[in-house]
């Protein structure tokens, strides 16, 4: 059984007040499944979880992946506060730590699964690196080729999953890992892919990356991210511009601007509080900041997202690609509740 966060009795949750924290989920396997991955299907993840977040829909994050395959119908999901829609032969694919919100699934149908980044061993995780970051595009569309291929590999996935019981468990998880990491790299790498997912970043670029992760709410300058590299500004912005044509300071705001409309619109905080969360030296720089590259005030921009977000029936909005945020590198049941760690 999955439960949400404070909710285990089967019994409807109500919308979250304008405001209320953004819940992080976290991913608790129970014993016997040390590995964790859950794999099922769409239709049967709605249709035993009424309760979950989209029933109505509401923003959550969460520590693992979601990969759907899409085979019959249509999924809406938004990532980041834009709306995907996912046709079939296509797959959608949410990292950790993306605010996302489920829409009812209707006709849509096909594999679901859900795997924690250190269920993939070390050296397949650095294969699959350009499809693990954040700022991967969510819905991938597979050569031909390879879709077919790729869904029947899902589907056994699931078959070996449900079949917990039927051989030794370390020859159960061996298997469950094993198709699972062929599954994505035959995804990761297949041509209809691989040319929407910007070129491996060479390895200046992939420190500056996780650097940012670790320190954009203190360090916004080229200069210090090149102190903390051991390398010149020009050397980081050259780095920065071969793997994705923006400069280091773009880069730098992109992330805190996306930090920014996490937190006003699926947290609900104040533009004060984000202000000083995000090292801005008062409000009215953060609202010059925001302005400049939304068009909007911060909270204008709140009173539009919140709605949205706490309605009963969201609207799709444009998409946006998400600014880039920290590289991954690295019948069973799952039970949900407040992460205990970070992301």
């Amino acid at each position: 059984m999955m439960v949400s966060s404070g909710q285990s009795d089967g019994t409807k949750e109500s919308a979250p007040p304008p405001g209320a924290p953004t819940p992080l989920y976290s991913f608790q396997p129970p014993v016997g499944t040390p590995f964790g991955l859950e794999v099922t299907t769409v239709e049967d993840f709605f249709a035993q979880h009424d309760d979950w977040p989209w029933n109505p829909p509401r923003p959550g994050r969460a520590t693992f992946h979601y990969l759907i395959a899409v085979t019959e119908g249509e999924l809406l999901h938004d990532v980041d506060h834009a709306t995907r829609t996912v046709a079939p032969g296509q797959w959608l694919w949410v990292r950790p730590g993306h605010v996302q919100c489920w829409h009812p699934p209707g006709a849509a149908r096909g594999p679901f699964i859900l795997f924690e980044p250190d269920v993939l061993r070390p050296d397949i995780a650095r294969l699959l690196a350009p499809l693990t970051a954040h700022d991967a595009p969510p819905v991938l569309t597979p050569h031909a080729d390879d879709a077919t291929w790729l869904q029947e590999t899902a589907l056994q996935l699931l078959d070996e999953h449900r079949a917990l019981g039927h051989r030794p468990l370390d020859a159960h998880h061996a298997l469950r890992r094993s198709l699972l990491e062929s599954l994505l790299l035959r995804l990761v790498y297949s041509p209809g892919v691989i040319r929407a997912v910007p070129a491996a970043a060479p390895d200046t670029y992939g420190r500056f990356l996780d650097a940012l992760e670790l320190h954009f709410r203190d360090k916004h300058r080229a200069e210090d991210y090149g102190e903390l590299l051991g390398c010149s500004v020009r050397t980081l912005s050259r780095a920065a511009r071969q793997a994705t044509g923006k400069g280091v300071r773009d880069l730098i705001d992109e992330r805190r601007l996306l930090e920014a409309r996490r937190l006003l619109g699926s947290a609900g905080w104040s533009a004060r509080v984000v202000a000083a969360h995000l090292g801005f030296t008062n409000s009215s720089n953060f609202g010059r900041f925001f302005r400049r590259h939304t068009g909007l005030t911060p909270a204008a921009y709140a009173a539009q997202a919140q709605p949205q977000e706490n309605s009963s029936s969201p609207r799709p909005v444009p998409e946006q690609r998400p600014a880039p945020v920290l590289r991954t590198r690295s019948a069973s049941r799952v039970m949900w509740g407040p992460a205990r760690r970070g992301i």
